[in-house]
């Protein structure tokens, strides 16, 4: 499920052109200005000693999201908002290196291939493994729920755990990387404690599945929840931007942990909270046998102890941080200064 310094979200002031003036739907409370103002007086006739002194504006809105190569805030053409239907019909594109993004009919593709045909990469083994259709389908039909074999307390009380971290994220946006299948994603939306949600996961049909689950509920469909594909290495998000980030089982995925908390790092506000629930590679409870055979995993899966994900995020620049452990299950947040 692997899934990227200034406000992205600007309005500019110049004469009234109706055909491109734009609503936001965006909550003030994202952390960003909603525009700036640039007043221009109406132009003098040059027939005429008079000046006109009616002043008229025009709003231009620069979208939430950002270049995943330049980080730069997108330039958007079509609605505004950040729900399905008006990320479907939009355009985006960066001002600086040009380059050109739009949605693949369900989610909005923000990785730095996006739009290339004959290129690939070779990706890590998870990565692969979680962008099979067969494994996305089962996702959420039986493969999730083993989860519980290694302490994990289920979604619904994940769910609950995380938003006691995201207190004072609540009325802001929320990204939540390596979403999968929406699973908690979903849940952040349909609780309205936020004023935007962003599942987002490099796995394309992770995300497939995800917008068949929201496209059976009607609330979730009119929600301001937008499905975006982007590398966890290379968040689509300007510096400084995010209220909260949330990682649910998903540490231990990243073809590199240590870039991807550096990213959600970057992206994060003054004052903003990640989240995440991982395996631990063993805790202090942790029999031995148990130990050797999380160990015998480690080519595959990067599980790491308590103290190494604590040492990860306080190198990424985050502050205190605090952890509950149950058997392998850790769930643990952390907050940028």
């Amino acid at each position: 499920m692997a899934i990227m310094a200034s406000s992205p979200l600007h309005r500019l002031q110049f004469p009234k052109c109706h055909y491109l003036s734009l609503k936001s739907e965006f909550d003030p409370r994202l952390g960003f200005p909603s525009y700036s103002t640039l007043t221009i007086p109406a132009a003098i006739n040059n027939s005429s000693s008079l000046v006109m002194d009616t002043v008229y504006t025009m709003e231009i809105e620069k979208d939430y999201f950002a270049c995943p190569i330049c980080y730069e805030p997108l330039i958007r053409k079509g609605p505004s908002g950040l729900n399905l239907s008006a990320i479907y019909r939009s355009g985006f594109k960066c001002k600086r290196c040009r380059k050109s993004f739009s949605s693949k009919d369900k989610y909005l593709d923000l990785t730095v291939t996006s739009g290339l045909l004959d290129y690939t990469e070779n990706q890590p083994y998870l990565t692969e493994l979680f962008r099979s259709p067969f494994v996305s389908f089962l996702y959420e039909r039986g493969w999730r729920q083993n989860f519980n074999l290694g302490g994990f307390p289920g979604p619904e009380e994940e769910f609950k755990m995380a938003q006691d971290y995201f207190q004072s994220a609540k009325g802001g946006c929320i990204v939540d990387v390596s979403c999968g299948t929406g699973l908690i994603s979903r849940k952040f939306a349909k609780s309205g404690s936020y004023s935007g949600v962003v599942a987002l996961d490099f796995s394309e049909n992770m995300l497939r599945q995800c917008y068949d689950f929201i496209n059976k509920d009607d609330i979730l469909l009119k929600a301001n929840l937008a499905l975006v594909r982007a590398d966890v290495c290379r968040l689509p998000f300007s510096s400084g931007s995010v209220d909260a980030v949330h990682a649910g089982a998903a540490l231990h995925c990243w073809p590199s942990p240590s870039n991807s908390v550096a990213e959600i790092s970057r992206i994060l506000r003054s004052g903003g909270i990640f989240v995440g629930t991982t395996f631990l590679r063993y805790s202090s409870t942790t029999p031995l046998i148990v130990r050797l055979f999380r160990e015998s995993f480690s080519r595959t899966h990067k599980f790491l102890t308590e103290q190494e994900i604590e040492g990860l995020c306080m190198s990424c620049g985050l502050i205190n941080y605090t952890s509950k452990v149950h058997q392998s299950f850790i769930i643990f947040s952390a907050q940028k200064p």
